[in-house]
């Protein structure tokens, strides 16, 4: 069974997400036919190749003309409701864009239900998120973990002014999840980010035991001093790395004539 790891040394959003998936496998094309499936207009997405601090990785770019849209979760509901996305792929949708209304509906103090989604709302973010969670799916990912997140830290703005990073909302989503500030003032998890990792990661910690079969990294926007990218690992889950190394050192276990040469 296929296992994946998420290695958020410089943070996690969703087209990261998208990005690093792409660079370990998904194919754009099929990426691309999912998405169609959600009857969106007015844009266009590509993947790109980029280096950032020497390492090669994928960028997932969403182009649109929308401008200021102020979509409520029902109108969100409605757009993944009424799409021919799979169900189980609709359900973590749903589930993720309801975390982020709770979490907002929390920090602005008024119901979940009454939010206007601003940037989270707009089409880019839309895709963004079914992106991701179709990129799992299509892959066949079920089983997901993911190392402590480096927020970043200082300030950030947005529709409502300079907030401090993490951002109110990141930092609800972010709630019994391990966290840390690596020096950089910057937003590197974002509230997108925040709220598909939450939803679809069983653990988050070391890297658990695994054979890593394939590497991929997505690129965000940022040029930090540190690389902005995130590192996904899919292999195979495994509980034999002790026999692992014991059938290495067996297989040298014999008289070792050349110790004495020396």
């Amino acid at each position: 069974m296929p296992i994946l790891y998420f290695d958020c040394f410089s943070g996690i959003s969703g087209d990261m997400i998208i990005g690093a998936l792409l660079d370990a496998g998904l194919p754009f094309d099929v990426l691309e036919q999912e998405i169609k499936k959600l009857k969106l207009d007015d844009y266009n997405i590509r993947e790109e190749k980029v280096v950032k601090r020497g390492i090669s990785a994928t960028q997932f770019i969403v182009e649109t003309h929308e401008h200021h849209p102020h979509r409520h979760l029902v109108d969100i509901q409605k757009i993944v409701g009424e799409s021919d996305l799979e169900e189980p792929v609709k359900n973590t949708v749903l589930e993720v864009f309801a975390k982020i209304a709770e979490a907002e509906g929390k920090i602005h103090g008024v119901s979940p239900d009454t939010i206007h989604f601003h940037e989270v709302g707009a089409v880019d973010a839309i895709i963004d998120i079914v992106g991701a969670v179709v990129g799992l799916h299509t892959m066949g990912i079920t089983k997901v973990f993911a190392s402590p997140l480096n927020t970043g830290g200082g300030w950030s703005k947005c529709m409502h002014g300079t907030i401090p990073v993490p951002a109110p909302a990141t930092l609800e989503l972010l709630k019994g999840v391990p966290i840390y500030n690596g020096g950089v003032s910057l937003e590197l998890v974002t509230p997108t980010g925040a709220a598909i990792i939450t939803t679809v990661c069983q653990d988050f910690g070391q890297l658990p035991p695994m054979i890593p079969k394939v590497v991929g990294y997505g690129a965000g926007t940022a040029d930090p001093p540190v690389p902005n990218l995130l590192r996904v690992i899919i292999g195979e889950e495994t509980s034999c790395w002790v026999s692992h190394l014991n059938h290495t050192e067996h297989k040298h276990s014999g008289p070792k004539h050349n110790e004495h040469r020396h």
